[in-house]
């Protein structure tokens, strides 16, 4: 009895992070689709020439994509606090100290790759492509295919900036050890390539320009990983 009861209070409590989660996202998204425009004009303010559209719902597209990146950008210190709050009580107190560190370590990280993604990454591949095809094609970019070039190469990559945080929290609570990280270097790579393949143009140059970040991402996770474990048996 006691022990349904206590599942019964761990899904409650898992209940209530995500309602307050949601919540927040929805009313971020709602912000986000009154200041569309101003985000709009930023993200496009280095084009030459319009975007075109292709159907009246590309608009509707537009806006739904752009408040939705918008607010799940500013949810993640919600959502990473309200995830800590869900398993704190099931750490001990050694686990817990210091914790707070990797709550806006993550966000702060976050922002840090998405602006490298748009300010670096971004141009640099777009600038490639475009000079790739000057001489033998008009180049104008439909709303949905700029935005969904910019969506899909941006936000995974600034989502691996946050890889040696995640790590470093793993390795405090014990799940992830370095030694274990060390072993499977060489498929984290193989599978490194093929996800920066996947986010990236499909071109040599966009595939190694998104492909190396994310390799030394991995390596800063490893480095961080054994000194997060070389602190923890030195206190224990």
């Amino acid at each position: 009895m006691n022990k349904d009861m206590a599942v019964v209070d761990h899904l409650e409590e898992l209940r209530k992070r995500i309602i307050i989660t949601a919540v927040t996202f929805i009313v971020l998204f709602i912000i986000g689709l009154v200041y569309v425009e101003p985000i709009y004009r930023f993200l496009t303010k280095d084009l030459t020439y319009k975007l075109v559209v292709l159907s009246p719902g590309d608009i509707l597209w537009v806006y739904f994509s752009i408040s939705a990146v918008f607010a799940a950008v500013f949810t993640i210190p919600v959502a990473t606090w309200q995830i800590w709050m869900f398993v704190k009580p099931g750490l001990r107190p050694s686990e817990q100290k210091g914790i707070g560190f990797y709550i806006p370590a993550l966000f702060l990280l976050f922002i840090l790759g998405l602006v490298i993604g748009y300010y670096l990454v971004f141009p640099n591949i777009l600038k490639f492509l475009t000079l790739m095809g000057l001489d033998m094609v008009t180049q104008h970019y439909t709303v949905e295919k700029y935005f969904s070039f910019i969506f899909n190469l941006v936000v995974p990559f600034a989502v691996f900036f946050d890889m040696p945080v995640v790590i470093m929290f793993l390795t405090k609570i014990g799940i992830v050890k370095p030694s274990y990280l060390q072993k499977v270097r060489k498929y984290a790579y193989f599978i490194l390539v093929i996800v920066a393949c996947c986010i990236s143009p499909p071109d040599f140059v966009s595939h190694i320009s998104v492909s190396i970040p994310l390799i030394l991402l991995y390596e800063l996770s490893v480095f961080t990983s054994k000194a997060v474990y070389r602190k923890k048996e030195v206190n224990e």
